[in-house]
């Protein structure tokens, strides 16, 4: 497993810079396909992560990281470059392995990070409403 995330990251070192690019970012670079496909390939360490019995908290965690890693790296040329610098590949196989050392343990920051994922996931929903809100209030006002 530790060869397929160095595969998708890490595989191509740029000569005369100490930049490493894989197979996802190399297939990033297509336009509009490459960054699903990428994050298609993602998947397959999350899925060897649930085979072996990592913890949900630690999954939705490496699930956060490609999604992450599929949508800042779907805008053109800058999302290329987070995509390399980004790594979501290398970062999910760290967490696997952490967690299979030790099975049922959670740092506080897996807690932490997914309360701040929920916590900006309402306040995504909550824009639209606050605005219709301060709208209607506008209007009301206004009459």
């Amino acid at each position: 497993m530790d060869l397929f995330a160095h595969l998708l990251d890490d595989w191509f070192h740029i000569p005369f810079t100490p930049i490493r690019i894989g197979l996802d970012g190399l297939i990033g670079l297509i336009p509009g396909l490459g960054d699903i496909l990428a994050g298609i390939a993602s998947f397959v360490i999350i899925l060897a992560a649930w085979i072996r019995g990592v913890p949900y908290v630690t999954l939705v965690r490496m699930m956060v990281n490609v999604g992450i890693e599929v949508v800042v790296g779907s805008i053109p040329v800058l999302g290329d470059a987070f995509d390399i610098a980004w790594k979501a590949n290398r970062r999910n196989y760290k967490l696997m392995v952490r967690h299979l050392r030790q099975p049922r343990r959670h740092t506080w920051k897996d807690y932490a990070f997914l309360a701040s994922l929920v916590g900006g996931i309402l306040f995504i929903l909550a824009v639209p409403f606050l605005v219709l809100l301060a709208l209607l209030v506008w209007v009301a006002h206004r009459l």
